[in-house]
């Protein structure tokens, strides 16, 4: 199956002349989709088989070229490398296979196209990508689990507009990064059902001229659809699209974990210590102590989103189809998946190697976060809201022009504000009691925090 100029081309006949060497170098896909070969040897398997069904290969032709096949993958994984008429992981299976089993080889891309071929490569390690992704997904969701059990009695201040809001428990907040993390592995389940949709067997654009067994041909290979249109099928990259998308959301919530913990860990905030084994020094400043997984994670969204709208800026402007623009396809879909799978593992164990200042963070609750539970007091006597919201609104300035503590003022200052306040009022500038009026379902009370838990850990079964 050699072409004209003595190469393993697929294609080529009808060329008087080799292409330009720039040509060649542009065009050469190979030190990108080499990785492919995996999927390239098992798809090519299983078309073999549908070959021998459809009557193209006997029965033993077709197992010869099975077993050529695993011979194949046994030279690759053992480290056979490309050679410079490889311009692709498909012609580089096929070249070894003619080395392998000879003339049966030549056969085997009866019925198919490499616009087919690579469609299907790209969804099989799209699925698997994305699984082994949601392992390590998981992983960094198990750390905030132990962690928030480790703290569901402790206190920290919430944050709206980066100004201390109101108390919730430790657990809560790391809880709240939780369940962000749950919906990125629905996501990314939700791109594996996107690529498990089975492009084989629509060849170049019209579909193959051989009876082949497509059926057979996805649960072989274990695909859960055929696609219905082979023109939408070879040009169809809205998997890859999908699984950017996950994976950029997933980077984003990478970034919002780890800016919490940035700050958190600063000299400002003082709640968190990081793991020795998680942090770095500086070149010329003996003391520091530097978040840097965590820094890396924080620049991850960028580096994902900017891989969704490489793709997606070239999707829309294609012709129906296939057309080689898609062969960039794949550089930002593995650059995403290289580079969430380094950076996952760093990040859980960032958080698993937290130290949390338990005592700096109860601190910083003062008793002005509680002044929504001022006003809710005033609710539960039959004042509205408005009227509520303005007298604790008083009490506050009050405190402030005074320079001391919400709580420190005296029962004087509340009954001037509101005649709706008694004294049991003061109880309720205690962080304790501000959680205990909040155990509905999904708020930070305690029977709330510990049904969560309950949760999270159900979800991890």
């Amino acid at each position: 199956m050699s072409s004209h100029d003595g190469s393993h081309k697929l294609w080529g006949g009808r060329f008087a002349g080799g292409p330009a060497p720039e040509l060649e170098a542009v065009n050469r896909s190979i030190g990108t989709d080499l990785r492919l070969w995996p999927f390239d040897v098992r798809l090519s398997q299983a078309w073999a088989a549908a070959l021998a069904t459809a009557g193209v290969y006997s029965a033993e032709e077709a197992a010869l070229v099975r077993d050529g096949l695993d011979r194949v993958a046994a030279r690759i994984a053992a480290g056979e490398q490309p050679i410079a008429s490889d311009e692709d992981v498909h012609t580089f299976v096929d070249r070894l296979l003619h080395l392998e089993v000879g003339g049966p080889a030549g056969r085997l891309h009866t019925g198919r196209s490499r616009n087919d071929q690579v469609a299907t490569g790209t969804r099989m390690w799209t699925m698997d990508a994305v699984e082994r992704v949601d392992v390590f997904v998981r992983q960094v969701q198990e750390a905030l689990l132990l962690q928030a059990e480790a703290h569901k009695d402790a206190l920290m201040p919430a944050y709206t507009h980066l100004q201390r809001a109101q108390p919730v428990s430790v657990a809560h907040w790391l809880l709240a990064h939780f369940w962000a993390l749950d919906r990125d592995r629905q996501r990314l389940a939700a791109a594996r059902r996107a690529a498990a949709v089975l492009p084989l067997g629509s060849g170049a654009i019209a579909g193959s001229a051989f009876p082949i067994p497509r059926d057979q041909l996805r649960e072989a290979l274990g695909f859960a659809a055929i696609s219905q249109n082979s023109i939408d099928a070879v040009g169809d990259r809205d998997f890859i699209a999908e699984a950017l998308f996950a994976l950029t959301m997933l980077g984003t919530h990478c970034s919002r974990i780890a800016e919490d913990l940035i700050l958190f860990g600063s000299s400002e905030f003082g709640f968190v210590r990081y793991g020795d084994s998680y942090s770095t020094g500086s070149s010329m400043m003996p003391q520091k102590r530097n978040p840097d997984a965590l820094e890396l994670a924080r620049g991850s969204g960028a580096r994902m989103l900017g891989d969704l709208v490489a793709l997606v800026g070239t999707l829309k402007g294609l012709p129906s189809g296939y057309n080689k623009d898609l062969q960039e396809d794949k550089r930002a879909l593995f650059d995403a998946v290289d580079g969430m799978v380094l950076l996952l593992p760093a990040v859980a164990g960032s958080i698993a190697t937290l130290r949390f200042e338990i005592g700096r963070m109860r601190e910083a609750i003062s008793g002005a976060m509680m002044a929504t539970d001022l006003a809710d007091y005033l609710v539960r006597r039959s004042v509205s809201f408005r009227d509520a919201h303005g007298a604790v609104g008083r009490l506050v300035r009050e405190a402030e022009e005074s320079g001391v503590d919400l709580s420190a003022l005296p029962f004087s200052s509340f009954a001037a504000a509101h005649s709706a306040f008694e004294q049991d009022v003061l109880a309720e500038l205690t962080p304790e009691r501000s959680l205990s009026h909040r155990d509905i379902a999904g708020g930070t009370g305690p029977n709330s925090v510990a049904a969560q838990l309950d949760a999270a850990r159900r979800s991890l079964l």
